[in-house]
């Protein structure tokens, strides 16, 4: 269950317990894996931040009240939440981009890159009514206004903490975002959600106020501006299987962003609309935000640099001789064979292996030739920008082929030969 405390202790202490951990692994001879997706196949890792806002006396501003007029405090801070992520979910989806996190967003076991917002159905169906209900101006006996507030249960965990697909879900009293990375420090996705809620805060004031000063009363105006936020924040909202093929058609239909790599996904930092935000909330000046950008860009691409370098050198000088030592081992075996007399029969099974290491072995000779000339090409390019993407679109191409060879030939070659662990003893040998 999550421990709830201020953001920035909240943090501290996600990142105190990651070196913690680390520390205590290496004593027990164990090895904790932080990586996104250490392993294919296999679910990756990530973090769930479970969000909300708490007012100095303790008050949970994302908590349904009892009565009409405190839902109406829980659905200003709900919807304007609500309003925050649809009109800045590229910013939330850069504030998670890494290399690693690219390998799991999506996957079939992690929330997709398309950001949208599971509310789960009872608070659907509230959002629905309000949207559709008018607001009535007669005054009641106790000389307030009746605004058409559904009820709203206090208990709602069971009902929206349904959808594991969804990247930002509200679940009982706060909001989970899903879509962080297990290595990522998570300042940059809180800082991002505290930013945008802020200043939405701010505009949902500006519009409430220009509706009292026209004379309308003070909850009406809220509940007007909250019904106009409803409807203008639609489309984020989905509650069926991020997954799919389908919701990815859907989210296009709806103008839902579906940013799959993080350079492309950088780029909502340098909008004049993000550098607008964070300027005028007083979070960054436009000069650091480029900086930030600069040196993101910088840490995707030499990541890549550095796996690409790695992988050319253990293929070259493992992989391959490896492969080949076991080749001439399967020759002599079949020069033998036929010394004995013996017929194509026999010989066959030692002439199939071979060839099909001699397949593997030219393809992945030939894509590592490749993808390290195109690395080479790609290091004299000195943008930051072009670079990254580059790297991504010309360089992590080749990995998953160059990794596909490399997995079929430790399957054939012989375990005394291999010289790595192989997949299986990494996962499941003591």
């Amino acid at each position: 269950a999550p421990i709830f405390e201020e953001i920035n202790l909240a943090i501290d202490h996600n990142q105190l317990l990651m070196d913690l951990m680390e520390k205590v692994a290496r004593r027990h001879y164990f090895k904790v894996l932080l990586h996104e997706k250490p392993y294919a196949g296999i679910n990756g890792s990530g973090k769930h931040n479970n969000w909300s806002l708490i007012t100095d006396t303790g008050k949970n501003l994302l908590a349904p009240g009892k009565t009409p007029k405190n839902n109406l405090m829980f659905l200003t801070f709900f919807v304007n939440t609500i309003k925050a992520v649809s009109e800045h979910a590229d910013l939330l989806r850069a504030s998670i981009a890494s290399v690693s996190n690219d390998h799991r967003l999506g996957a079939n076991e992690a929330p997709p890159a398309i950001i949208s917002i599971f509310l789960g159905q009872q608070l659907n169906e509230v959002l629905d009514e309000i949207e559709h209900s008018r607001i009535s101006k007669k005054v009641k006996e106790d000389n307030s206004y009746w605004l058409g507030i559904p009820k709203i249960p206090q208990i709602l965990l069971d009902n929206t903490d349904r959808n594991r697909t969804s990247p930002f879900a509200f679940t009982g009293n706060k909001f989970e975002f899903r879509a962080v990375g297990s290595s990522a420090n998570s300042s940059a996705s809180m800082t991002v959600l505290n930013t945008i809620v802020a200043d939405q805060l701010v505009k949902f004031k500006a519009d409430v106020d220009k509706l009292v000063k026209k004379g309308e009363k003070k909850d009406v105006a809220i509940l007007t501006i909250i019904k106009k936020y409803i409807k203008e924040s639609k489309s984020i909202r989905f509650e069926g299987n991020g997954y799919s093929a389908e919701w990815e058609a859907e989210a296009e239909t709806r103008g839902l962003a579906n940013i799959k790599t993080t350079p492309k996904a950088l780029d909502a930092y340098i909008t004049e609309k993000a550098t607008a935000l964070f300027v005028n909330n007083g979070i960054f000046s436009k000069r650091e935000l480029h900086a930030r950008h600069e040196i993101m860009l910088e840490s995707f691409y030499k990541k890549l640099q550095i796996e690409a370098r790695v992988m050319g050198e253990v293929v070259n000088s493992i992989i391959i001789p490896a492969a080949i030592v076991y080749q001439n081992t399967l020759i002599d075996n079949a020069k033998g064979l036929k010394e004995l007399g013996l017929g194509k029969d026999a010989i066959a099974t030692s002439m199939n292996i071979i060839t099909a290491v001699s397949e593997h072995l030219t393809v992945l000779k030939t894509n590592i030739d490749k993808m390290l000339a195109k690395r080479k090409e790609i290091n004299e390019i000195e943008d930051s920008r072009e670079k990254a993407i580059a790297y991504d679109e010309q360089v992590k191409t080749f990995f998953d082929d160059i990794r596909y060879h490399t997995d079929k030939l430790e399957q054939i070659v012989d375990d005394s030969k291999w010289p790595l662990p192989k997949f299986r003893e990494l996962l499941f040998s003591k």
